[in-house]
Parts: C-alpha cells; sequence; structure tokens
C-alpha cells in the first residue's frame, strides 16, 4: 500500500487533555484516539508498534521454555471468591451479571484462571516446572484515568505463570522471568531500574519491579547513590532522620494540657513551639471491616511520618480501612485529632519502629481539645514496633546510612 493511502490523521495543534508529552505525541502523530475516559483506539501506527513489542516478548517468553495461552477475559466470580481476591480487589474490578443472574467479572489478572486449568490437569512431578504466558486485553476501573496510555481501564498485559516442583524449582523460574523481562528491556531500548517491590494483591514473598525513570510517573522508587539498594516506595525501608530537638532527658509522667481547636500535627506543633518530630500521630484503622465491624488497630507514628498503606497492610494481614467518625467516637470518647496510646485498653497498638526509644513526646489525651505532655514510648504504653512509615529524601539507607533519593518512574514490569 502506498504511504498516501495509509490512515494517519496527524494534528497541527496540541490537544488540550493532553498534559503528558507522550500523550501529546500520540495524538498529534496519529497513533490514538480517544473514545472516553480511559479508552483509546490503537491506529495503524500504534498496531504495528504493538505487534513488534509482542513479537520481542513473545521471542524472549519462548527462549525460557514459556507456552503462549488464550484464556477468557470474562470470569465467573466463583474462582475469584475461591481465592480471596474477589473482595480485595475492591472498586478496581469490573463487575457485571449475566442474563442468569449469576455473578461475572472483567479480569485484571489470571492466577484464579490458570490455576482453573492446572488444578485437574498437572498431575505428576514430570509435568514440572511448566511456564504458561498470555498478552491479553485487561481491564481495570480507575477512578482517575489520565496521562494517556499511562492510566487507562482497558490495556494490553503480558502475565506469566509457573508451576513449579519446590520452592528451588520456583527460583529457577523466577530467575528466568527476571533474566527474559531484561532481554525485553534491552531490546526495546529502555533505561530501567530493578527493585525490590511490594507483593500487593498477587501475594508472594518476593518480588521485583522494572521502572523505567520519568517525571511522566506516578510510582516514586528510593535509591542509595552509596550502596546498590533501591526499592520502591510501597516496599522500602530506611533509618528514619533524627528529630532536629533531642528528647527532654527528664522523667515526668504524662501530663494533660488544653489545646483548643488544635486538631493536626502542625497546628499542635505551632501552638507548642516545637517541631512536629516531637509528637505521637495516632491514627485509627479498621482490619478487615470493609463489609463489616471489622478488628480495631491504634496506629503511631511520628509526627511528620507519613503511613505506607502497603506496610499497613502488610501488618495487618488483611485489608484496612480509616474509622469512621462515629466509630472512633465510640472506642475513645474523643474525636481524631486529640487521640492517643495512654491507657487505651482492649486494642492492638501498632506504632513504627521511629517510635521506639523515644522519650517525653506529645499524643492527644483522648479527650477532646487536649493533648498530653512527657509520654514515653514503652513506659505509658505498650506497642507492637513495624515498619509502617513512607520513606523520605534524605533519610538513611537501611544497608549504609547514606541519604536516600526519591525519584519518579513508570513501573513498565513486575515479577
Amino acid at each position: 500500500m502506498r504511504w498516501s493511502q495509509l490512515f494517519i490523521p496527524t494534528l497541527r495543534e496540541t490537544p488540550a487533555e493532553a498534559e503528558v508529552i507522550s500523550h501529546q505525541l500520540l495524538l498529534r502523530a496519529g497513533y490514538i484516539r480517544p473514545l472516553a475516559a480511559g479508552l483509546y483506539s490503537y491506529l495503524l501506527l500504534a498496531q504495528r508498534s504493538l505487534l513488534k513489542i509482542g513479537r520481542i516478548i513473545r521471542q524472549e517468553m519462548d527462549a525460557i521454555g514459556g507456552q503462549e495461552f488464550y484464556v477468557p477475559e470474562l470470569h465467573p466470580a466463583e474462582v475469584w471468591q475461591e481465592s480471596g481476591r474477589y473482595d480485595e480487589m475492591g472498586d478496581n474490578m469490573f463487575r457485571l451479571k449475566d442474563r442468569w443472574g449469576r455473578q461475572m467479572c472483567l479480569g485484571m489478572t489470571a492466577e484464579e484462571v490458570m490455576t482453573t486449568i492446572a488444578r485437574p490437569e498437572l498431575r505428576s512431578y514430570k509435568q514440572l516446572p511448566q511456564i504458561w504466558y498470555q498478552i491479553q486485553t485487561k481491564f481495570r476501573d480507575e477512578p482517575r484515568p489520565k496521562s494517556g496510555l499511562l492510566r487507562v481501564r482497558e490495556f494490553f498485559m503480558k502475565d506469566s505463570y509457573s508451576f513449579d516442583l519446590d520452592d528451588e524449582g520456583m527460583d529457577r523460574s523466577y530467575k528466568k522471568h527476571h533474566h527474559a523481562y531484561c532481554r525485553i528491556f534491552d531490546r526495546c531500548g529502555l533505561k530501567y531500574l530493578v527493585v525490590e517491590a511490594h507483593s500487593g494483591a498477587m501475594g508472594g514473598s518476593q518480588s521485583h519491579e522494572f521502572a523505567v525513570p520519568s517525571d511522566a510517573g506516578e510510582d516514586w522508587i528510593v535509591l542509595c547513590a552509596k550502596c546498590d539498594y533501591s526499592a520502591n516506595l510501597e516496599k522500602a525501608a530506611s533509618r528514619p532522620a533524627p528529630p532536629p530537638i533531642p528528647d527532654p532527658e527528664i522523667e515526668a509522667a504524662p501530663e494533660p494540657f488544653h489545646t483548643p481547636s488544635r486538631k493536626t500535627i502542625a497546628e499542635v506543633a505551632e501552638f507548642v513551639s516545637l517541631p512536629e518530630t516531637s509528637q505521637i500521630k495516632s491514627l485509627v484503622l479498621v482490619a478487615g471491616g470493609k463489609s463489616g465491624p471489622g478488628r480495631p488497630l491504634l496506629v503511631l507514628l511520628r509526627g511528620d511520618h507519613q503511613l505506607s498503606d502497603a506496610k499497613m497492610a502488610s501488618a495487618a494481614g488483611t485489608e484496612v480501612r480509616p474509622a469512621h467518625p462515629d466509630e472512633i467516637r465510640e472506642w475513645f470518647g474523643a474525636g481524631a485529632g486529640s487521640l492517643g496510646p495512654v491507657d487505651v485498653k482492649n486494642m492492638e497498638i501498632l506504632a513504627d519502629e521511629a517510635l521506639r526509644r523515644r522519650r517525653n513526646m506529645i499524643a492527644g489525651a483522648n479527650q477532646d481539645d487536649y493533648h498530653l505532655r512527657h509520654v514515653t514510648p514503652g513506659r505509658d504504653f505498650e506497642a507492637r514496633y513495624l515498619d509502617l512509615r513512607e520513606v523520605a529524601a534524605g533519610d538513611g539507607c537501611i544497608r549504609c546510612g547514606a541519604p536516600l533519593d526519591l525519584k519518579k518512574c513508570i513501573e513498565v514490569g513486575h515479577i
């Protein structure tokens, strides 16, 4: 076919809705056209590019013994309910009913379907190992589709599943996939980083993410310039920066004081003329309570730190949600801006490691408009200490202590 006959609808002007450069170029060069929020038609040039990328992926996956499958994208809800992930996926999953009222869903991944195939068919160790993969359309009900193809509701994904006899076999399959992914991204000309990652709803004891540094990305990776430590923000651990003011060395019991209308960490810090690092941030969460009462948890952080949702879910062993205001009032007798761990009974208390060995801090008094000074963890309350906070730029590397740096990135692969 002659070039003049090809359908390549270019644009002179940049569409107003295109914010990131990649989105602008794909629209102006005639690669894609939007249908609705998060839904795109892939035109000739985009389809040719996808075929070339797919060819590279298939060659490298076949080289490690992978076998390509095609499985349905419309799944019966029962297979997801059996794995426990039907509720865990929450609003991100498209759900529907067929004409007989049977609950169905559009697949986000295919672990459940692949396991359904393997369960009756793989009957002997002689059939193992097996590596099955697919390159198909996936669906995710994104609440805010944006950035062109970076956050969409319908997308292409290659996903792969290995079935192994034992842990050693699984490790070999893991390394094979690691090698294949590196080959794929090398052949595509990407400058990427391999970082430790959180397994999330997919599960697993070890996970790595392949990330491409980019200002258009929505993920963050943590890097140490001195050693080789790197991880995504969900997984990264650090040595917290020390507080700018040392804790007072006095031995005083917790003392209540009036903090009228001061509800936030910043407001209390300004009121007492002390940095946020001198406070204990108290968060009330409910574990496993998305559709029921659940188990209340009191989670403690240093005042200037932020809670990592991924680490919190791992610590709780299930999904968590913020407690409702009426629940907080019932359990503590005070509103969310005046909560603290002192004299809390019949509730599990989890504290971030940054609070260990701290002294004479400020915390809520569990009485509206009152806080306590001279609160010392371990003396005035007991807690289970865990790594719960998000790493911040400048924190010390967990391995060597050097300052950590944060970079924006795009996740292009995950094993």
